[in-house]
């Protein structure tokens, strides 16, 4: 099924926009911008929502092993949080 014209375009949007801004700063501008559109073309905003907020979740994950990772070492290894303080006087 090939998305309609205006699909492309509201997808370069998003992508330079979220290369420059968090999630939440880049759905804050955007959505003001983009739902006239979206209801005009005739999409349920709510679908729209919420795969505007999983398409820029995706983003987040690849870091979400090695944030969980450092968290969990950060809390059982405690030298680790504390070398930098005690090393640099």
């Amino acid at each position: 099924m090939a998305a309609p014209d205006f699909v492309e375009p509201l997808r370069r949007q998003r992508a330079v926009v979220g290369c420059f801004l968090e999630p939440i700063a880049s759905i804050s501008i955007l959505v003001p911008v983009v739902m006239p559109v979206i209801v005009k073309v005739g999409i349920d905003p709510v679908h729209f929502g919420v795969l505007s907020i999983a398409r820029r979740t995706v983003a987040i994950l690849p870091w979400l092993i090695p944030l969980l990772l450092s968290l969990i070492a950060i809390t059982m290894i405690a030298e680790l949080t504390l070398w930098f303080p005690a090393s640099s006087g």
